[in-house]
């Protein structure tokens, strides 16, 4: 009997995904609830599991375009085939075995490389970080030259053709005497000819397809520029309180909670208490009505690879403020590393975005629809500043709050 894999619902705005990978391959045997494909929307990369166990057959190919709801594959339930589990059990049985003392590596042999995990999907980090292999050696067939798995196993398998455990790239023959201890040096092969220099002409222009959550991010931003008053007003703040604060409570708050003492919890909480005060600053506009909000649900954008993402940090008004850098620092780490759920990207009800970390000494954020206010912090600069009639040197910040002004008035 034969199960249809489809593209399950995602959440209300999205109506389609992109095929990113497939990570088991036709004709493979599958268990109940395992990852067959990784899925792109608008928000987060999705692994996409398995009905039913039984034999994969796809029907979409990678990066293909495909409505919520559609059928991606089928699954032709059954046993696990024969040859399929004896390769299981043998694969245990390895795994129990001792492994056998590794040979002493050569004195010239190249220090192990590591793996950069933010720039591969899951399921290829976990292949390359098991096989030891360095994935900038390897050519990428995905989108905008991304590494998929399938470029890993032909790596592999090239590398095992080789027969002399190195690295080489995919599609190079082995080099010269490979597998052959006794064969004889090659003749030094005469340089390749000089090609002469093109003549100059103008730069060269490289067209590619933005991704999903590019499309989504422009989307968002130019509505939001398109609907909303925005209008940004900026203070400046001097933080020598916070910082000594800070300076006093680090070591034993890093103790007594695991996480570090960090700014924007300081700014987190300072905005949830904030928001109690003006709570039009946590609301949102629906049509002719005004939805006021009674929790806070917080957004910390993160820059990662893939562009801007804005997880959310949920109830944030019932968190302490070790809660909250917590949740920040899980968030934040799922982020870059491709692992956040679709819930972790919804339900914003205010946002801050740090542009000091990329020393931005001023900017106008722009709303997150239909969020109604956005707080920008920036880089802090020690400056001298008038105190009690005295000038004094101060570590200083401009703050940045967006608002949209249909909603927020200037002297809230």
């Amino acid at each position: 009997m034969a199960v249809e894999v489809g593209v399950p619902r995602m959440g209300e705005s999205i109506s389609e995904v992109v095929l990113l990978e497939w990570l088991k391959a036709g004709g493979e045997y599958v268990e109940k609830g395992e990852p067959v494909c990784v899925l792109e929307t608008d928000k987060a990369n999705v692994d996409l599991p398995a009905p039913e166990a039984g034999v994969l057959h796809p029907l979409k190919e990678v990066d293909e375009s495909i409505a919520v709801g559609e059928v991606i594959a089928r699954i032709e339930e059954g046993e696990r085939p024969a040859a399929a589990s004896a390769e299981a059990s043998e694969s245990a049985e390895a795994q129990v075995e001792p492994a056998p003392e590794a040979a002493p590596a050569p004195a010239d042999e190249a220090p192990p490389v590591t793996v950069k995990p933010t720039a591969l999907s899951p399921a290829v980090r976990r292949l390359v970080q098991e096989s030891g292999v360095d994935p900038s050696r390897i050519r990428g067939t995905g989108r905008g030259g991304r590494l998929i798995k399938q470029d890993v196993l032909d790596f592999l398998k090239s590398r095992e053709a080789a027969g002399d455990g190195e690295s080489a790239r995919v599609g190079e023959p082995p080099g010269p005497g490979a597998g052959d201890a006794s064969a004889a040096p090659a003749e030094k092969e005469p340089p390749p000819p000089q090609i002469p220099a093109p003549a100059a002409e103008a730069p060269a222009e490289r067209r590619e397809p933005m991704s999903r959550i590019r499309r989504r991010i422009a989307e968002r931003l130019t509505e939001a520029q398109r609907v909303a008053a925005m209008l940004t007003t900026f203070n400046e703040v001097d933080l020598t309180e916070v910082m000594a604060l800070r300076a006093r409570h680090k070591e034993r708050f890093q103790a007594r909670h695991g996480v570090s003492l960090g700014l924007m919890s300081f700014f987190s909480r300072a905005s949830v208490v904030a928001l109690r005060e003006i709570p039009a600053l946590n609301a949102r506009i629906d049509g002719d009505d005004i939805v006021y909000q009674e929790f806070v649900n917080l957004g910390i954008a993160v820059s990662t690879e893939r562009g801007l993402l804005v997880p959310v940090v949920r109830g944030a008004e019932r968190l302490s403020m070790a809660g909250i850098e917590s949740e920040i620092k899980r968030l934040a780490a799922a982020a870059r590393e491709g692992g956040l759920a679709l819930d972790d990207l919804s339900g914003g009800t205010f946002t801050i975005t740090n542009g000091g970390l990329f020393g931005s000494m001023m900017s106008t954020p722009i709303l997150t629809p239909p969020q109604t206010g956005i707080l920008g912090m920036h880089a802090i600069k020690e400056r001298p500043v008038a105190v009690d009639g005295q000038v004094a040197v101060r570590p200083m910040m401009y703050l940045a709050l967006t608002y949209d002004h249909r909603l927020v008035d200037g002297e809230q």
